[in-house]
């Protein structure tokens, strides 16, 4: 997701460093010189909170350097090397923001040791402050980068798993095709084989062309599906019959690249080619408010094992691989259920409706 380029964060991180760094000194200087108008002071008073806090973005660039250094130590191990740095810079900012500040307050100079302690701790808070905003700052970067690796891991997974399932279909598919080529060919009916390996040729070269992890619109989605059916035209004829019915607002719509592809070839698998006079296999898709619904049907002996809408073990791979791609997508947006019908099967997909248009807007 980008980041507003106005958001100071999206600068880089020494630019984000250095605007919070002379930001907060600069605030410091504001305030000091409410303090003296509001107490009164002199009017070249505002030169000693602008000492302060040049010396304090001077020695804190100095603790910033200490803190980038022992980043990786043990945060015991930290708190012992900063603490005595801490208080040498207070001391330091003290002694010489002190010695501007006796031209306003000739009794403000220290003159017993207990005194010169007492002011050399003056400015620890503000210096505490500043560590502890650095360091806070710092983990929470920190806090990001590991978020956003871990994002960046679980998207590589997502899309190796994505990739995985979309490339199981061509063995699975592959198989079943060679199968009926080399039928054919033993049946010495060697046009039909050309014809067929034509066919096959060019639907992998889409299948393989075409991005998994890119979705497409139904059109396209049936337009692929159609290279996949005039191979199976060719192995069964006049025994396929193909119907569609499809909502005009749905043509628009976005899925993921061949995921009708098992749907149908399951179904011709167990609908058209079981029955000699073939089957009838029907796809059509609708909106229902937000969601795509998609239904693959045949008019086949269906399926005894079917409890519900669970699968039986061992078999339906092409449907598995479709319900997990939907899951893997779209989570608990998206729905798959598959049902006996009084003849054949039914297999429903619910997907987010989105087109091309929506996205842009």
């Amino acid at each position: 997701m980008a980041i507003a380029t106005s958001h100071p964060l999206a600068l880089p991180r020494q630019h984000v460093f250095w605007l919070l760094h002379l930001t907060g000194w600069g605030a410091y200087v504001a305030q000091g010189c409410l303090y003296a108008v509001a107490h009164g002071k002199p009017s070249g008073y505002w030169v000693v909170p602008a000492t302060a806090a040049t010396m304090g973005a001077l020695v804190t660039l100095g603790l910033r350097y200490v803190l980038k250094s022992g980043w990786s130590l043990p945060p015991r191990r930290l708190l012992v090397l900063m603490v005595p740095l801490i208080l040498a810079s207070s001391a330091v900012i003290d002694f010489v923001t002190r010695e501007v500040l006796v031209d306003f307050c000739e009794t403000c100079k220290p003159t017993t040791q207990l005194e010169f302690i007492a002011y050399s701790l003056g400015y620890i808070y503000v210096l505490l402050a500043w560590v502890g905003a650095y360091m806070g700052i710092k983990y929470y970067q920190q806090l990001q980068d590991e978020t956003a690796r871990a994002l960046a891991a679980r998207s590589m997974a997502h899309q190796a798993q994505l990739k995985m399932l979309r490339y199981q279909l061509n063995p699975h598919f592959l198989f079943n095709t060679l199968n009926a080529i080399s039928t054919l060919i033993l049946d010495r009916d060697n046009a039909t084989a050309n014809r067929m390996v034509q066919g096959l040729s060019s639907f992998l070269r889409h299948s393989l062309d075409n991005d998994p992890m890119q979705r497409v619109t139904l059109r396209q989605e049936l337009d692929a599906l159609t290279l996949y059916l005039d191979i199976e035209k060719i192995r069964f004829a006049e025994r396929l019959r193909i119907e569609t019915a499809i909502d005009e607002d749905c043509w628009r719509a976005l899925l993921p690249s061949l995921l009708l592809q098992p749907l149908v070839e399951n179904a011709i698998k167990y609908a058209v080619a079981k029955q000699i006079a073939g089957g009838l296999l029907r796809i059509t898709a609708e909106r229902d408010g937000d969601q795509l619904v998609l239904r693959v049907t045949d008019d086949g002996p269906g399926c005894s094992a079917l409890e519900g809408d669970q699968l039986p073990p061992g078999k339906g791979v092409g449907l598995r691989n479709t319900r997990e791609r939907l899951h893997v997508l779209y989570g608990e947006a998206s729905g798959f259920s598959v049902r006996n019908l009084e003849r054949g099967i039914e297999v429903t997909l619910r997907l987010p409706f989105d087109t091309a248009q929506t996205l842009a807007d």
